[in-house]
Order: C-alpha cells, then structure tokens, then sequence
C-alpha cells in the first residue's frame, strides 16, 4: 500500500522543501503558495485517489463474467493509465479497477498477459487482453456493457 503513495508523498515533501526556502529567502507569498499548489495538484493527479475504488483481481474477473465490464488493471504513477482515467471521465467507474500495486494475483495476470512485463493499463474485456488502448475504445466497451442491462 505505501508504494501506491511514494510519488505523491515525495512531490509534497519535495514541494514543501522548495516552498519552505522560497519563505526563507524572502519571496512573495504568491511566489510561495502557487507552485506548492501545483505541486499538490500533481501528486493528487498521481495518486490512487484519482481511480475507482481498486478491487482483487478475482472479484474483478468475477464480476466481468457477470456483467461484461471491462477489467482494467493499472498501478499508481503510470501516466498512461492517469490518461486513460482522464479521458473516460465518470464512465471511468463502471469499469473494474485493480491497482497491481496492491493486488499480487493482479500484477501476476499482467505479467502473464505481457510475457513478463507490467504493462498497464491492462485492458480485460470478454477474456480478452488489451494493452494501454485507445480511451476512446475503452469508452466504447463501458457503452456496449451498459446495453446489456448490468
């Protein structure tokens, strides 16, 4: 769980250095408090808050075999899955998120759809395996599972 949080923690702890000797020195409060709030911005935008409450990767799989959703699987920091959460918007929580961070049966099926690798995001749909696709068809597969009634 901690290493889901390293980045933000090292931007904030990183920025409040910064904002501390720029006080020192003297600078204008502006000059102190808006790159501090970037900086917090930055690591909100890299942390699991920005994601979908994360499930195991066996109640994921379980719950797209009943309603058809995609399973997307992704980790903290990696600024493709930032992307692809960006860009599906609200639509972002009816698919299910498992952080590979948190979840080792998670990280073991990327590693297994990618000979290895922890490629995400990993995109699960109908057992089929897709690696950092397009939103825009991600969206598309949110769409089409909503049809179905689930």
């Amino acid at each position: 769980m901690m290493r889901a949080w390293l980045l933000p923690i090292l931007l904030v702890l990183s920025g409040s250095g910064v904002a501390v000797v720029q006080a020192v020195e003297g600078s204008s409060p502006g000059a102190v408090v808006v790159p501090l709030l970037l900086i917090a911005l930055l690591a909100v935008l890299n942390s699991p808050l920005m994601f979908p409450r994360s499930i195991g990767a066996v109640e994921a799989e379980r719950r797209s075999a009943a309603d058809g959703r995609p399973v997307v699987y992704w980790r903290p920091g990696c600024v493709y899955c930032l992307r692809l959460r960006a860009r599906l918007g609200r639509r972002a929580r009816r698919a299910h998120w498992v952080d590979i961070w948190r979840d080792p049966a998670g990280a073991a099926v990327v590693r297994e759809i990618n000979k290895g690798d922890e490629t995400v995001p990993t995109v699960v749909v109908a057992g089929r395996p897709h690696i950092n696709p397009d939103p825009a068809w991600v969206r598309d597969q949110l769409a089409r599972s909503g049809q179905g009634g689930a």
